[in-house]
């Protein structure tokens, strides 16, 4: 087989970072901020059509949305919910955060303030970030769990752009998502994941083009 053309590497790596999770009915949809609505819509969504009794938005001021929401990223995603018909007091919001870790951490601190007890999540993030939340939960939630699902705005790579997010911005990202994915685990913050030599090869000509 020929050399790959550079899209068909973007590819390769957009459908590692997913893991397509078929859902059930859980505890709560937790929603780890981000700088894309759909992410909001998308849990609002799933919360409309009965899969979980309380949606959780954290978020506060990240490096991809400092000076793009009015207000933080959880306080962003739940007017977005609150005006798709999802009832303000079902909606639970953490504006702290600033990174994965910290919605995980800063979430449940919250949760266990509240008395609330969650067993079973599904987790909404963007589609590139599904891996990495996943291993970012799976380590840091210090709770025992029974169940956990990733989900997202599914769409294919070429179709995920808009006037608020453009091409480099998402591979740039994408590529930071990976290597977290890759260098997190030794430094406690995630779980390992296994990384096949063709996403490998894909990230380094990737990084080589765009970082």
């Amino acid at each position: 087989m020929g050399q790959l053309k550079l899209y068909q590497h973007i590819e390769r790596l957009w459908s590692y970072m997913q893991l397509s999770d078929k859902i059930e009915k859980s505890d709560c949809i937790f929603v780890l901020g981000s700088n894309d609505v759909r992410v909001a819509e998308h849990a609002a969504q799933l919360f409309l059509e009965g899969w979980a009794d309380k949606l959780i938005f954290s978020g506060g001021i990240g490096r991809l949305t400092e000076g793009v929401f009015e207000s933080t990223e959880a306080q962003t995603f739940a007017h977005i919910a609150r005006d798709m018909d999802v009832p303000a007091d079902c909606i639970i919001i953490e504006d702290q955060a600033s990174n994965t870790g910290e919605n995980v951490r800063f979430t449940y601190n919250l949760t266990q303030t509240l008395g609330i007890e969650l067993r079973s999540f599904i987790l909404v993030q963007k589609p590139y970030m599904e891996r990495r939340t996943l291993a970012t939960f799976s380590k840091q939630w210090p709770a025992p769990y029974e169940r956990i699902y990733v989900t997202s705005p599914k769409c294919e790579f070429c179709d995920y752009f808009n006037e608020d997010i453009d091409i480099e911005t998402t591979v740039t990202a994408m590529l930071g998502d990976f290597e977290r994915v890759k260098n997190y685990p030794a430094l406690g913050f995630q779980t390992e994941q296994i990384i096949p030599q063709e996403v490998e090869e894909s990230y380094l000509v990737l990084k080589n083009v765009f970082v």
